[in-house]
């Protein structure tokens, strides 16, 4: 049984790890005041969280993403533990994707988030690690399971009502990542020693259009699924019309409803040396399947 200090115990990640790891090893819960770190790895999942509103100050995320990752590692590297986990995310490579994003791409974040948690990274990776000693950086891309109320769940419930989507016509495929197969990954690295120290994406094996992911929430809703495929000129002409008079479709959500955003998970599963427990589509309908429940 090893010892976990772990920080960001009370968010999503942190409770399924917890949930999960429970029973086989043991968790220090960090505070603000304690950075004594008596344990064999170091769980940094402790963040700044993207603000989709955009109502949070650019400080926030720097204060926490970047300058409390900083003192976490330093007490890393002061102490007797082994092994640091580093949660980041694929935005401090990139909010933007042509073709397949891996770990070799030059990254370029263009938001605060991305920005804070890349300034992170750049720290831990100017630091030699001492021997006997491994550091991990994960980027998983979006997250879900069960319990984690996000624009997953908000889309789930324009199907689940019926309301047909319009995009049919736009061709995309975005990755998604299952706590499932985080958590996974995450005991893989607690556990084993022969994983080399780096950065790692974190994905499903596959990626889904929103077309599919679309059927899968009517599946799971029961109901049938409502695709239109609406002329993309006619689409594009109302969201530029959102432009200049504030509508809810307006050139910038239309981006980021039908844009392509794929991660390939090549180097961690092979560093691993296994497969993903759950698949794109098993994860996505266990995560639908709590949001069906959750509104009867």
């Amino acid at each position: 049984m090893k010892k976990i200090f772990i920080t960001g115990a009370s968010g999503f990640v942190g409770k399924n790890v917890m949930e999960s790891l429970a029973l086989t090893h043991e968790f220090h819960v960090f505070d603000r005041e304690n950075f004594n770190i008596e344990s064999d790895v170091v769980l940094h999942l402790a963040g700044k969280a993207h603000d989709l509103k955009k109502v949070s100050e650019p400080n926030e995320y720097y204060a926490v993403n970047t300058e409390l990752s900083k003192r976490m590692f330093d007490a890393f590297l002061k102490s007797t533990a082994s092994t640091f986990i580093y949660m980041s995310s694929v935005k401090a490579s990139a909010d933007a994707v042509e073709g397949i994003l891996t770990e070799e791409v030059l990254p370029n974040p263009q938001t605060h988030y991305g920005k804070s948690k890349l300034l992170a990274e750049e720290y831990i990776l100017s630091h030699p690690i001492p021997d006997g000693k491994r550091v991990y950086i994960l980027r998983p891309c979006m997250i879900h399971g069960p319990g984690n109320k996000g624009n997953l769940n908000l889309l789930f419930e324009v199907v689940r009502r019926g309301i047909p989507w319009p995009l049919g016509a736009f061709s995309n495929h975005r990755s998604f990542c299952s706590i499932d197969n985080l958590v996974f990954v995450i005991q893989e690295l607690i556990d084993r020693k022969d994983i080399p120290s780096g950065i790692y994406q974190v994905a499903d094996d596959e990626s889904l259009s929103t077309n599919e992911l679309i059927q899968l929430m009517a599946q799971s809703a029961g109901k049938q699924s409502s695709i239109w495929n609406l002329p993309k000129a006619i689409i594009s002409g109302m969201a530029q019309l959102g432009d200049r008079i504030h509508l809810p479709l307006n050139s910038e959500r239309l981006t980021k409803l039908t844009e392509s955003y794929v991660v390939s998970n090549e180097k961690i599963t092979q560093a691993i040396g296994k497969k993903m427990p759950l698949s794109s589509r098993e994860g996505i309908l266990k995560t639908l399947t709590s949001f069906s429940q959750s509104s009867i």
